[in-house]
């Protein structure tokens, strides 16, 4: 039987390959798409990072020392130190790999995520973590400490409503411009949606029961970042949004799989799911063609522009949350605050 991969499940004498095989399955199941990619993509750096340093391979479980330098090698601004310093000369060679962007100190959101896997690869082994050492959990508080920096947006402008309608403005009547037009509609009006929850929709999580009558599209996510598999509740698109999207659904002959998929140069729409980098390709396209930077904003400006309209047209916060599904209404707020500061009436003291 091949050997589970460091993410999941250790393979156990105990077990028969049967059961190994299903414990496997169920973490693969029960483990979100993203955070597995995540693990990948931790595995690999720490395990590039380690050869780099002492030229050996991971340990299982590993040294506390291994640990310890791991965070000093993350919690420090490379670019001043000398040449002949070996934490220097390993980010080079991460740097050559592709593996690391610069000699600057990772954001501690960065190091925090590459911790929280390596602690998971402990766990799914049944073996003790190293970043559970105190000396190891002190060091890795002080490191976050010692890097804060202010959150960076994720999209560098909200996407508003006259965003939007710029956008908009740029898809005519060709299939793929339809599937564009259904995509940011309902990407920003059922509440700001992130990229992998719009590409996870399926032609069957969409009701059109009540469109014809009350002119409603019902939205099931299978689960957000927020909300776990059945726990999300049931979202609506109306007006142009519902209409959009009804279009796409007879335009693309989509009766059932993936709601979202590409679209050839010959503009036949092909039958595999759309990926989530696809949407920052689409958002990318439409913000050049509405004759504004390409990187004015994200696929995250669907959010926060949602949100930011939300505060701008004074809709009650928790009413934008309901839609938005943001857990924390302090999280929330923020939208809100950017646009409430200016007309605070405490801004007017001075006169």
């Amino acid at each position: 039987m091949k050997p589970p991969t460091p993410y999941l499940p250790a393979a156990s004498p105990a077990f028969s390959d049967t059961d190994q095989e299903a414990l496997t399955d169920l973490y693969v199941r029960g483990t979100p798409t993203n955070t597995l990619r995540a693990y990948e993509r931790d595995l690999l750096y720490i395990s590039a990072w380690k050869a780099a340093r002492s030229g050996t391979v991971l340990d299982w479980p590993e040294a506390e020392a291994t640990a310890l330098t791991f965070i000093l090698d993350h919690a420090r601004d490379l670019s001043d130190a000398p040449e002949d310093d070996i934490a220097r000369q390993t980010a080079e060679m991460l740097i050559a790999q592709g593996l690391r962007k610069s000699l600057a100190c990772p954001a501690p959101s960065t190091l925090d995520r590459r911790i929280a896997s390596w602690l998971a690869f402990h766990r799914m082994k049944n073996l003790a973590s190293p970043f559970a050492a105190p000396q190891v959990k002190q060091a890795r508080a002080k490191a976050r400490r010692a890097a804060a920096r202010p959150p960076a947006p994720k999209s560098q402008h909200p996407i508003t409503r006259e965003v939007l309608e710029q956008l908009l403005a740029t898809c005519r009547g060709s299939r793929r411009d339809c599937r564009d037009r259904a995509i940011l509609t309902l990407g920003w009006a059922s509440g700001g949606r992130r990229r992998s929850e719009i590409t996870g929709l399926m032609r069957e999580d969409v009701s059109l029961k009540a469109f014809e009558k009350e002119g409603l599209v019902w939205l099931s996510l299978l689960e957000t970042k927020t909300t776990s598999k059945g726990e999300t509740p049931r979202l609506v698109l109306k007006g142009r949004a519902a209409q959009a999207l009804v279009h796409w659904i007879e335009v693309g002959g989509i009766s059932d799989g993936p709601l979202f998929r590409p679209v050839s140069k010959a503009d036949r729409v092909l039958t595999r799911r759309l990926s989530p980098d696809a949407i920052y390709q689409i958002v990318k396209h439409r913000l050049k063609l509405a004759g504004l930077p390409e990187d004015f904003a994200s696929p995250h400006g669907l959010r926060s522009g949602f949100l930011t309209q939300a505060a701008l047209d004074g809709a009650p916060i928790q009413a934008a949350m309901r839609l938005s599904l943001h857990r924390s209404m302090a999280q929330a707020q923020k939208y809100y605050d950017d646009v409430d500061i200016a007309d605070n009436p405490a801004t007017d003291l001075l006169g």
